[in-house]
């Protein structure tokens, strides 16, 4: 065991440790923001847990909240209240080293933007997380190679991200978000920018990871990508306002 582990992290690194309680445990979370003279409580007591292994959606109207609960789930942002437990560690007791520590460790996250370095190419941009956790380029170079051939894109490595298309865009944003082995990815409206079929692609390789034992959470607009998890949630106003079971993911869509 590193000797530099926080013991309120645990040394969560490379952990994804079976536990009977809940992967994420969120309980009585709300968010509140003062918009000039509005108050707008994007989270409205917020309660929810989410498995090791689960793929769920969240869906809404524009506003309701679901963005905000995912920077919640991400430690980009605090609840004003509540209680998160991320694999038994309660994070609202974690300073901002610790927070973002912790993030780096068992987060991944996939935006509908991409967020690439545009002076990097597609290898050095999936590289960056190993780079900034000193991992040596001998292992970085293994590392790397292994996500651009999983994901079909290794005659695109030496491409910067002008180069490239939507779709192989995504694909690179996805390897960069999982080469620090997450336990959960989080995906912000993944296929937002695509075309039907690059979307498809780019879900099926989330559904993928899914099935290899990341948890997935995805926030989308598209019932069609939706619809596809085994676990929908829906928020309105800040508020979540079902949350239910549906079929195996992917099983609408089994032919494509």
């Amino acid at each position: 065991m590193s000797n530099d582990c926080n013991a309120a992290l645990g040394c969560l690194v490379g952990t994804r440790r079976a536990s009977p309680q809940a992967m994420i445990e969120v309980s009585g979370v709300n968010k509140t923001f003062h918009l000039g003279d509005s108050t707008v409580h994007a989270l409205d007591n917020i309660n929810f847990g989410i498995e090791q292994g689960d793929y769920l959606s969240v869906m809404g109207p524009s506003g309701s909240g679901k963005s905000t609960l995912l920077n919640m789930l991400g430690l980009l942002d605090r609840p004003d209240e509540g209680r998160y437990l991320l694999n038994g560690v309660d994070t609202m007791s974690l300073d901002e080293n610790e927070r973002a520590r912790l993030r780096r460790q068992q987060i991944g996250f996939v935006f509908q933007s991409y967020h690439l370095i545009p002076r990097l190419t597609a290898r050095e941009n999936i590289e960056l997380p190993l780079m900034l956790a000193g991992i040596s380029a001998k292992q970085r170079h293994a590392e790397v190679g292994v996500i651009l051939e999983k994901l079909g894109i290794s005659q695109r490595a030496h491409h910067l991200p002008n180069q490239l298309s939507g779709g192989e865009r995504q694909r690179i944003a996805i390897g960069r978000s999982i080469v620090m082995k997450p336990s959960i990815l989080l995906a912000d409206e993944p296929t937002g920018n695509l075309d039907s079929r690059s979307g498809r692609e780019v879900t099926n390789i989330l559904e993928d990871l899914n099935r290899e034992g990341i948890t997935l959470l995805v926030v989308t607009h598209d019932h069609n990508i939706g619809d596809r998890a085994k676990r929908h949630i829906r928020m309105v106003d800040g508020a979540i306002t079902s949350d239910t079971v549906h079929r195996q993911a992917g099983e609408s869509n089994a032919a494509d």
